[in-house]
């Protein structure tokens, strides 16, 4: 099937058979990985820094689920993200959310410091707040569901006020997935993924993607990547497309434990906040269920006891692994204030879940025993 057939397909079937190479008799069903640095003069490629089939595979099938035109695969999450700030010119202004992503946060404000860009950290739960900001504005960046504070952002007004007021619109869709959103039909002009989490969704390779819909941005972008050097590996983007091929299915099953996993924890007694925003109490649940088509597989829950305490939690699980990274298919978690890096307004005692695809009820026994570590 060609690629425009492709996009009249459930995204299920999408995952299976994006990026494979052109049918004939003896052909290859999955693309070759292609290790040159070097190629013969005369075609489009031209040198390893500028392109390789194996990436182009990939790119194919990302821009099939954020029903992109195009895409472009970088060495890792935040090296993305760079390109994304690198294009913009000097003291240029960029109003993004106050408790993000901590690797974009604090690339944002190295870049504030130095006096590279003016970045506006605001609360975007004040939608109103946000909007009013942005007649000053170059850069809107948007995160939603927010890392680690899974608050679900008004996707659909932002991104229309920011085109309306002349702004480019960014989104990180790592934690919500093309499942459950996808920005460009909202408006936005690039999407960014983290591809190492749920698309690749194994826990082995470092990869970043930006999708857009926007031909001389994609091309600014590209020359980003292609002198900026922050080019993906042949190998690490042949495994990202294979794990790609199971998205939907890991998702789905991490999503399905999410819920049953936040339900149980809401009630435990030492469990003083769940945020997820597939229950009907979070605040942002009906924010989420006007655009969402679900809600993810991350929990975020606060426990009551000391640092120390929190910490012994985390290090007591013996199915849950406890590590920073998300989107495998193994359960992560972490007390994310652990790390110095993390916003200040995200509680200290707020653990984030990677819920993965294991048996729910073993995570669950898992989960119980290991609380009983805070007395």
């Amino acid at each position: 099937m060609s690629d425009g057939d492709l996009s009249k397909l459930n995204i299920a079937s999408q995952v299976v058979a994006a990026g494979r190479p052109k049918k004939r008799p003896d052909g290859e069903l999955n693309p070759p990985i292609a290790l040159n640095s070097t190629y013969h003069a005369g075609g489009e490629i031209g040198y390893g820094r500028y392109g390789n089939e194996t990436w182009s595979a990939i790119e194919t099938a990302i821009s099939l689920l954020e029903n992109g035109k195009q895409s472009i695969l970088f060495s890792s999450g935040l090296a993305a993200i760079a390109a994304v700030f690198e294009i913009l010119p000097e003291g240029a202004v960029v109003t993004s959310p106050h408790d993000g992503y901590q690797g974009t946060m604090e690339l944002l404000r190295q870049h504030h410091k130095s006096g590279r860009l003016q970045v506006n950290f605001l609360d975007f739960t004040d939608t109103n707040s946000v909007i009013s900001s942005l007649s000053k504005t170059q850069m809107l960046y948007l995160e939603s569901p927010t890392n680690p504070a899974l608050e679900v952002i008004d996707l659909p007004k932002l991104i229309s006020a920011a085109k309306n007021a002349g702004c480019g619109v960014v989104v990180d869709n790592t934690f919500a997935t093309p499942i459950n959103q996808q920005p460009l039909n909202l408006g936005a002009d690039i999407v960014m993924h983290s591809v190492t989490k749920y698309l690749a969704g194994h826990s082995d390779v470092l990869l970043g993607s930006l999708s857009t819909n926007d031909a001389p941005l994609h091309r600014r972008l590209l020359e980003r990547r292609k002198y900026g050097g922050a080019i993906p590996g042949p190998v690490e983007a042949w495994i990202a497309l294979r794990g790609i091929r199971t998205f939907v299915l890991r998702m789905e099953r991490a999503q399905s434990n999410a819920m049953e996993l936040a339900k149980r924890l809401s009630k435990h007694p030492k469990v003083s906040r769940v945020r997820y925003p597939g229950l009907p109490t979070d605040p942002f649940h009906n924010m989420a269920k006007s655009f969402m088509k679900g809600f993810g597989a991350v929990i975020s829950f606060e426990v009551d006891g000391s640092n120390e305490k929190i910490d012994q939690v985390c290090a007591a699980s013996k199915l849950i692994t406890y590590s920073t990274s998300l989107g495998g298919v193994e359960s992560l978690w972490e007390r994310r204030r652990r790390w110095s890096t993390e916003s200040t307004s995200i509680p200290e005692n707020l653990i984030r879940f990677s819920v993965g695809i294991e048996n729910v009820d073993d995570l669950w026994a898992d989960i119980e025993q290991a609380l009983k570590k805070v007395n």
